[in-house]
């Protein structure tokens, strides 16, 4: 079945074959000012894209990603049940299996394997499970957090910490065979720290202490690759990042803040940048590192610290969970106050893509898709987000 969501060619829709608008300068402002002025103004009727249409789910139900597939984790049912889906295709569960009881959930791939993590109501991790992509069959369980890492896996102990669970851990990290659950070495930590998994092969992960010495470890083996000692910093879910070759730190300083560049894994620095005072989330996005104050978006090349581009007022639009690493979704109320405009960021910037039909809710990007619910509560998936510069 398909239903119909109102996107405009003359609005900023997906067309593959076109690059997005230069974002540079005020041209670029004017540009973006006169096309959210028409989506507004409904100047002309749009034109309309089809998606496709799903089952309706239960209320409770949670959107998850996890690569290639949809997953729907519903804790009502008895007992609760995780559901996969294809996002092409999103008419029917590939596969649906029962789950423990637990308060939520997360998932992401690793290889031919979806690992979902259970947590509890004060979000702390239950265990992790590895589950075929294909079937949803169970391989294996441990009691931590599991992370994909390149072909292999690694398995910590989360700071048990209601404020502020973040990405701190604790005790020790674990190298994990994917293929088994098993342990494959260990190194122990003095100190609570952060882990970040590195993009790229082979597979690396970065261990950042909370007395300031960060290590490169070889997934496969536990090797040491590379090591320094770093400057004290704020650690948070968006802090670390890692963008290309690029770890990025938010340092605080006598007059507020500053970002840092260090190339991996020499840890060496590369660029400083001044942030301006208050609040600013940074991420990854399509191959940059895309931050976020209190009134604008920007962008800064990861392996300069050059700006790349500046959305004034951007930050009114707020961030679609999921699609890690590729352009963001983001979504911010229409003037009638019933609708969703949305919008993608990728290396060229901000690009305005459409409205979203008035009561679309629980929006989750997933593989080359925006899956929300209507109105009615049913799995609608939009499977041509824009690529946005990609």
């Amino acid at each position: 079945m398909e239903t119909l969501i109102e996107l405009g060619a003359e609005r900023g829709a997906p067309e593959p074959d076109r690059p997005a608008p230069p974002v540079a300068g005020r041209g670029w402002r004017v540009a973006a000012l006169l096309l959210v002025c028409a989506l507004l103004a409904g100047a002309a009727p749009p034109a309309r894209l089809a998606t496709l249409s799903g089952p309706v789910l239960p209320e409770r139900a949670v959107l998850l990603g996890a690569g290639p597939l949809l997953l729907v984790a519903d804790p009502g049912a008895a007992p609760p049940t995780l559901s996969a889906y294809d996002p092409a295709a999103p008419e029917r569960a590939r596969w649906r299996v029962d789950l423990p009881p637990a308060a939520g959930w997360s998932a992401e791939p690793a290889g031919d394997l979806v690992l979902v993590t259970e947590r509890d109501p004060v979000r702390r991790v239950v265990a992790t499970t590895a589950r075929t992509a294909r079937t949803g069959e169970r391989r294996w369980r441990r009691p931590d957090r599991v992370y994909a890492a390149g072909d292999g896996a690694v398995a910590v102990t989360e700071v048990r910490s209601v404020a502020d669970p973040g990405r701190r851990i604790e005790g020790a990290v674990h190298g994990v065979d994917p293929a088994t659950g098993a342990t494959r070495w260990t190194v122990a930590l003095p100190s609570t720290a952060v882990l970040t998994v590195l993009p790229g092969a082979p597979a690396r992960v970065l261990v950042l202490r909370d007395d300031g010495v960060a290590r490169v470890y070889d997934v496969g083996d536990g090797t040491v690759r590379g090591e320094g000692r770093l400057p004290p910093a704020d650690y948070a879910p968006d802090n670390p990042q890692v963008v290309g070759d690029r770890l990025v730190l938010r340092h605080p300083t006598a007059r507020g803040a500053e970002l840092i560049g260090y190339d991996l894994p020499a840890l060496t620095v590369r660029w400083r940048v001044p942030l301006a005072d208050g609040d600013v989330t940074i991420r990854g996005c399509a191959g940059l590192l895309c931050g976020q104050d209190a009134r604008d978006r920007w962008a800064l090349t990861p392996a300069t610290g050059d700006r790349a581009w500046t959305w004034s007022g951007g930050a009114q639009w707020r961030a679609v969970p999921g699609g890690r690493g590729g352009p963001q979704v983001l979504l911010r109320a229409a003037q009638d106050g019933r609708r969703n405009l949305v919008a993608t960021v990728g290396r060229d910037g901000p690009r305005v893509a459409g409205v979203l039909p008035t009561g679309t809710r629980d929006c989750r990007a997933v593989s080359g898709a925006l899956a929300c619910r209507d109105s009615a509560g049913r799995l609608t998936v939009w499977p041509g987000r824009p690529a946005a510069g990609t």
